[in-house]
């Protein structure tokens, strides 16, 4: 599994390749998902271009994306977008249409609250354990570990040089992970090595314009289409020479 991030909390600053509205996301998402990828991951914005939970906001995105895409489409529920997380509860109450599935990031306050309330309307979690964060020890305290649709293990080392040995550090905390699946992706910098691992190791992976913005060999993407289309040379490889 392959899964694209179409734009992560990026904004215009970003680049003009970087999807801030609806139409923009679906037409980044359906070249995307013609490249390769196998499911979508979305932050709607609003028209100012910050990162929303209102379903104002929400319904339009899911809409748009999956009026052109037949795969799963899962949306953030970062603090970042909603810091206080009763209130992150109550938006995901409100919500008018439902997304396949959403991120928690299990070392934010309320982080349980948020997945419990989604799982109560039958939203897939993906339970984002970050690198360099108790994320991986509160999860496996977790009654709702079980419940979970699948693990994101989030690799915040930026460096090219000790993304990996990160990855590999963040995965052993993780043990078992309640035997859910897991999907192992970077950032900036350490987005394609652990990719790479990702794909020597059998794991599913992501990427996209949220977790960078260069192609391996260090030009500036033109597109999530094209990222995907990298990747998939790059996990493909990385799976042979295993």
């Amino acid at each position: 599994m392959i899964q694209v991030c179409l734009n992560g909390p990026r904004g215009g600053a970003d680049g003009a390749m970087v999807p801030l509205t609806p139409e923009a996301m679906a037409e980044s998402a359906a070249a995307a998902v013609r490249a390769g990828a196998t499911d979508v991951h979305v932050h709607p914005k609003t028209p100012c271009g910050q990162d929303s939970l209102s379903p104002r906001v929400l319904a339009p995105v899911l809409d748009a994306i999956r009026a052109r895409v037949p795969v799963p489409v899962g949306v953030t529920t970062g603090a970042w977008a909603e810091p206080d997380a009763a209130a992150r509860v109550e938006r995901i109450r409100s919500w008018t249409l439902l997304p396949d599935h959403a991120s928690v990031n299990w070392h934010e306050d309320g982080a349980e609250d948020v997945a419990a309330a989604l799982i109560e309307r039958g939203v897939g979690v993906e339970a984002g354990i970050w690198s360099g964060t108790d994320g991986a020890a509160r999860f496996a305290a977790s009654p709702l570990g079980p419940k979970v649709l699948r693990v994101l293990a989030e690799v915040t080392d930026t460096s090219a040089e000790t993304a990996e040995e990160t990855a590999r550090a963040l995965l052993a905390d993780l043990g078992p992970a309640f035997g859910r699946p897991v999907l192992l992706h970077g950032q900036d910098g350490g987005a394609w090595p652990v990719l790479r691992l990702a794909g020597r190791l059998g794991l599913a992976t992501r990427i996209g314009l949220e977790d960078t913005l260069v192609l391996p060999d260090g030009r500036r993407a033109a597109s999530n289409a094209q990222l995907v289309g990298q990747a998939l040379n790059q996990y493909g490889w990385a799976q042979r020479s295993s």
